[in-house]
């Protein structure tokens, strides 16, 4: 059975060398902070001899890193458990070990419930557990269904593999590194703060160390990641506090880095230093996730977001005043209960009024231990699907728009994969889009400067604007 057939895909690591005895496919679903784990968990298996494979018909282990922000996503999790148990089935005839593991988000805020409904799953593993994942299996072979859920909000970055002295392999030219896990902010929605807890922000110099490292191995471009990473609070060398602005003034001094980036940030910790670093850091790149969720006061009330369409568009036109070339990227929620017409029209006017270079949206979707879900006055359905229709058009126009302004004009470009096309190179813009680009005698890791000559539906097309490229690694 093919990875096609039961719908997976594998995510390509780079691991350290080891034993080569067994091979594990790693699958995962959800946010940037899932695929900074599957990283850590293809860490932790390496030193127990585990090899990655993305061919699922290869591997003695397969593991699902879930997410559980919405109710299709966590079912996906069990439809795929189901195709996974017949291959379990299918192994255990030809006498082969097919282990299978489930961890994220999912794992942690329904452990049991996996076990019950998937008896094939052999560890249920959380996401700050992931070092204990050796251990588990070993446990695991001996014939217990494990699950490893709880862990101590102090020790929450202290098992981190790559916060060790062991050199960091290169896993490319850019990379993600987790600042703080976590969210106190408890929107009515979201199931992160019950499988996430509560906001940790991870110590300073393991921070420093572990960019240094990446630096070290080749990588130009660090996306600091957290759930909610503009909390992250720490206390200096000096010996005082701490905000991301500082964060990213300190990481602009490490040789090598030439590009930072950070995601997901909340409105409400959006403060004037942080703002200032956009208007004094060149290397910070002028692209901003930002979610306002909805454009209606009464609906983000209900969110218990804390702040107001006003106090939002206020807040945009504070940042693009630090920095006018800066792209505003954002969430959205549609359908969420009480939803009125003018609600939704709310939202619209929000997004005309910002004018998103990119953005993401959804139905609500219900889930079970948030407040959301006790909330009466549902949306129907095919209200939903009507308004997330109108909504994601207006958003598509404004990312075409935007990518369309951008066709003659010359901006830096960090090549970070070969095209389809022989001799063709793939970048990122500084707004977070992919970029083809005739390479010529340049090659990954080199910021060219460019042209935009066109757009494409999810892409834009350059020429090199100069003899030579801007700076090359």
């Amino acid at each position: 059975m093919t990875q096609e057939l039961i719908g997976l895909e594998a995510n390509p690591l780079v691991l350290r060398e080891g034993a080569n005895s067994r091979k594990v496919f790693i699958k995962t679903y959800g946010c940037q902070m899932n695929v900074y784990d599957s990283v850590r968990m293809g860490d932790a298996l390496a030193k127990d001899g585990y090899e990655p494979t993305e061919d699922i018909d290869e591997a003695d282990l397969v593991l699902l890193n879930t997410c559980h922000i919405r109710e299709r996503a966590a079912e996906k999790v069990y439809s795929a458990l189901g195709r996974l148990r017949d291959m379990k089935t299918s192994r255990a005839e030809q006498g082969r070990e097919f282990m299978i593991g489930v961890a994220g988000c999912v794992a942690q805020a329904e452990g049991e419930e996996i076990l019950r409904r998937a008896p094939a799953v052999d560890v249920v593993i959380g996401p700050q557990t992931y070092h204990r994942l050796p251990d588990a299996l070993k446990r695991a072979r001996g014939g217990e269904r494990v699950i490893e859920t709880e862990y101590a909000v102090e020790d929450k970055f202290e098992h981190l593999p790559l916060a060790e002295k062991a050199k960091v392999r290169s896993r490319g030219v850019t990379a993600f590194l987790t600042v703080q896990e976590g969210c106190d902010k408890f929107c009515t929605f979201c199931v992160v703060p019950y499988t996430r807890g509560s906001e940790v922000s991870r110590p300073v110099q393991q921070i420093i160390d572990e960019a240094s490292r990446l630096a070290e191995s080749g990588v130009r471009e660090i996306t600091l990641l957290g759930q909610n990473v503009n909390a992250w609070r720490s206390t200096g060398p000096n010996g005082g506090q701490w905000g991301l602005a500082e964060l990213l003034y300190r990481l602009a001094e490490i040789p090598g880095i030439a590009r930072l980036r950070y995601t997901t940030s909340h409105p409400r910790d959006m403060d004037d230093q942080l703002i200032g670093a956009h208007r004094d850091l060149r290397m910070l790149m002028p692209y901003l996730h930002l979610p306002v969720q909805s454009g209606s006061d009464v609906i983000l009330k209900a969110m218990n977001r804390r702040h107001t369409a006003e106090e939002y568009i206020r807040l945009i036109e504070k940042i693009r005043g630090a920095r006018p070339d800066i792209a505003m990227s954002g969430d959205f929620i549609v359908g969420f209960p009480g939803e009125t017409d003018q609600d939704f029209a709310d939202t619209l006017a929000i997004v005309e009024q910002v004018k998103y270079a990119q953005a993401f949206s959804f139905k609500y979707s219900t889930r079970p231990g948030t407040p959301g879900a006790d909330l009466i006055d549902q949306v129907p359905e095919d209200v939903k699907s009507e308004r997330l229709e109108r909504l994601q058009a207006l958003l598509l126009k404004q990312q075409q728009e935007f990518a369309g302004s951008l066709v003659g004009k010359t901006m830096d470009v960090l090549l970070e994969k070969p095209g389809r096309m022989p001799g063709q190179l793939i970048g990122r813009s500084p707004w977070l889009q992919s970029v083809n680009l005739d390479a010529n005698d340049m090659k990954i890791g080199d910021i060219v400067h460019v042209r935009i000559t066109a757009t494409g539906p999810n892409s834009l097309f350059a020429e090199v604007a100069d003899s030579e490229s801007k700076d090359r690694h």
